[in-house]
């Protein structure tokens, strides 16, 4: 009988064995006969709440998110060039800038939100949805 280390590998479902001289390969008990659950409705409603996030961020977002973004342009240009904003090309660039990133922030966060709502309303459906574990009977001990 060998004797020495044993390890396990948690990524895998084939573990080494290791005992002094020899090494051999076992398996571990692994995911193989367990049924995964079935989240159909989790990634259908991802889906569709990105969608209609879009769709919000393209009617109550994208004006918004240019006014914010060249109000913060026009501030940074204000500071950094001094004020009152000239029509100069450095000036128009950081007004643009930041336009765009009011723009992309306001994309992301309703895009993002409208996503992940829709999400949870899936998970919530998948979860009344999955099959009910069937349970076994426990014995119980008399204790005295």
């Amino acid at each position: 009988m060998c004797r020495g280390f044993e390890g396990k590998s948690f990524l895998k479902t084939t573990c080494y064995y290791w005992h002094g001289t020899c090494i051999y390969m076992g398996k571990m008990n692994g995911r193989e006969g367990r049924k995964m659950k079935e989240r159909t409705y989790t990634k259908k409603m991802a889906y569709m709440g990105a969608g209609c996030g879009l769709v919000l961020f393209a009617i109550f977002g994208l004006l918004p998110g240019s006014f914010l973004g060249g109000v913060m342009g026009l501030n940074i240009a204000g500071t950094l060039l001094g004020t009152p904003v000239t029509s100069g090309i450095l000036a128009r660039m950081i007004v643009a800038g930041s336009m765009l990133i009011g723009v992309m922030v306001s994309g992301i966060i309703f895009i993002t939100a409208s996503a992940t709502a829709g999400w949870l309303i899936g998970a919530v459906v998948d979860t009344f949805q999955a099959e009910k574990k069937e349970l076994s009977p426990v014995e119980e001990k008399n204790h005295k």
